[in-house]
């Protein structure tokens, strides 16, 4: 049997030692800088747009269905399988429906994170002339 490698300690401060200094832009949003707000404003107004779009899809997708068996009588008479329609479309199609929206949610609201994140070390990169 072969003896064990030798342990090696890791320790946590050298690494901080060999940090770079906070980048430019990341020190203004850890501030609280005119900039940094601005920048961190940008990310929630466009999270916010995200997520108004989406509810506008929901509720024209959910909240357009009795409008349109209203409309069209036919439509909300019709069966498909034995079970009337408007069951089948608010009952069980909705759950789909609502899990697809919310994966695209999260979708949509982590690639806002990711080019923010690009935006702030893009900026963070640069340096004051």
């Amino acid at each position: 049997m072969e003896p064990p490698a030798p342990r090696v300690r890791v320790v946590l401060g050298d690494v901080a030692r060999t940090r770079i200094k906070p980048a430019r832009t990341r020190a203004e949003l850890e501030e609280q800088s005119p900039v940094g707000e601005a920048l961190a404003r940008g990310l929630v107004r466009a999270q916010f747009a995200v997520a108004m779009r989406l509810a506008a899809v929901v509720a024209v997708g959910l909240g357009g269905l009795p409008l349109l068996f209203a409309a069209a009588p036919a439509v909300a008479r019709a069966e498909l399988f034995g079970v009337p329609l408007p069951w089948l479309l608010l009952g069980a199609l909705a759950y789909p429906f609502l899990y697809l929206v919310g994966a695209a949610y999260v979708h949509l609201a982590e690639r806002n994170e990711q080019e923010f994140v690009a935006l702030v070390e893009d900026r963070g990169g640069q340096h004051p002339q």
